[in-house]
């Protein structure tokens, strides 16, 4: 009977895209996909550590298989970036955690099961700490997915723990990306995301020294890879947007036009102090540019609010941005400190209610004036991705548009994985209601 595994992955894309990875490590190597972690042999952990929230639930799932290790027996692992920042201090401080595997060593977890019944492995003692970049796997009526292409941040901004988790920027090697694509292609994978903790830094040299930017990297992919209809990209900073990547949005239809820029602030001040690199003209001019350039640009952001020393003038100055930009979306969340990072070590830091009462303004001003752009869309006609059956009604499909946007619409589940024109009739909520033409 074979072995059986369970992959929990919490955070960001990237984690979901390095699981879908080592799914494909464990069933290559002879394992088999739990139906529940009752059900396993093995549970793994794929952790996120940007805020401290993301860390409690960890715990809190450790707490869960610490009991159910009492019942069964199962071997239990914790990765990804919690992993990576705390190491020895998950095994001290829960002794049910049989292996520590880092973000760098993701991919000798396999090889460290089949030499090693059982025990304690930490990844402090391994030397190397080179990302490996692996295909991801594909199942079976998969029709997304998600693609890395560079890993690690070299921004140091000062609230963010992702560089030290995640190390100095990597980049993929086109032909490498090319592999890939190929086989995702021939698959009938209809939309691709690329992946990288700042994906538009992507620069590959060869040995020879010739360069490839992200926007060759996209003129390469779009120019060799024909099945794949639509590209899409995330995260983006503000400071490595490039006028040829906004011409190839704005140029290339098969290059989906949702942008996902973090502006973070609206303030210089607080900006300086987030070491950020931008200020708040060089965004607005930016973002002049792509709305000029890109006419139907759907821009998303992230703001953090409340951060050490932030004052109502700043809180002003993030929300007359936001006013301003007119954001589809945004991500709002208030500062969580994290240790190691240069932000711990301020000592103007705001009381945990204000941060609270700051954010929920935010958040409201952000709902009006999403809803208000997303009203003005009623009635427009737009091409979608079938994704699946909506969780509210079966006899209904959930799509997505080029713009990012849901849309719910009657229609018959043999559509799902397709591509069909809908017509916006209304909006409840965040999602329209449409239908098939």
């Amino acid at each position: 009977m074979n072995k059986k595994y369970w992959i929990e992955t919490y955070g960001c894309q990237m984690n979901f895209a390095e699981s879908k990875a080592l799914d494909y490590d464990f069933e290559s190597r002879g394992w088999e996909k739990a139906g529940s972690p009752e059900e396993a042999d093995l549970v793994l952990l794929n952790t996120c550590s940007v805020r401290q929230t993301a860390e409690n639930r960890i715990w809190g799932r450790i707490g869960f298989y610490k009991h159910l290790k009492e019942k069964k027996d199962l071997v239990l692992g914790v990765t990804g970036c919690m992993a990576e920042r705390l190491k020895k201090d998950i095994k001290t401080k829960a002794p049910a955690v049989d292996m520590v595997i880092g973000n760098f060593n993701k991919d000798r977890l396999l090889s460290y099961l089949e030499s090693h019944d059982r025990g304690f492995w930490n990844d402090d003692l391994v030397e190397d700490r080179e990302y490996a970049f692996k295909d991801i796997h594909i199942e079976e009526n998969d029709f997304k997915a998600l693609v890395p292409i560079m890993h690690g941040c070299n921004n140091f901004c000062s609230y963010c723990i992702v560089p030290y988790v995640r190390g100095r920027e990597v980049s993929r090697s086109p032909e490498s990306v090319l592999k890939e694509l190929h086989t995702l292609e021939k698959k009938g994978i209809k939309e691709v995301t690329f992946l990288g903790q700042n994906v538009n830094s992507y620069n590959y040299t060869y040995a020879d020294g010739r360069k490839v930017s992200f926007t060759g990297l996209l003129r390469i992919v779009l120019d060799t890879i024909k099945g794949i209809q639509w590209f899409r990209f995330i995260s983006s900073h503000p400071k490595d947007v490039p006028v040829d990547l906004i011409k190839i949005i704005a140029d290339e239809e098969r290059v989906c036009s949702h942008i996902h820029l973090a502006v973070q602030h609206g303030s210089d001040a607080v900006l300086k102090r987030m070491n950020r690199g931008y200020t708040r003209s060089g965004f607005l001019k930016l973002v002049d540019t792509m709305k000029i350039k890109i006419p139907d640009l759907s821009l998303t952001t992230d703001l953090l609010i409340g951060f050490p020393g932030e004052s109502p003038e700043d809180l002003a100055s993030t929300i007359q941005l936001m006013e301003e930009v007119q954001f589809d979306d945004a991500f709002t969340y208030y500062y969580n400190p994290r240790e190691g990072t240069k932000a711990y070590s301020f000592t103007d830091a705001l009381p945990e209610e204000l941060k609270r009462e700051r954010l929920a303004e935010v958040i409201e001003v952000q709902r009006k004036i999403s809803r208000n752009i997303k009203l003005k869309r009623v009635g427009t006609l737009e091409k979608v991705l079938v994704e699946g059956i909506s969780r509210n009604n079966s006899k209904e499909l959930l799509g997505r548009t080029s713009r990012n946007e849901m849309v719910v619409f009657p229609a018959d589940k043999v559509l799902i994985g397709s591509f069909a024109e809908v017509l916006l009739k209304e909006l409840q909520g965040n999602t329209y209601r449409g239908a098939l033409v």
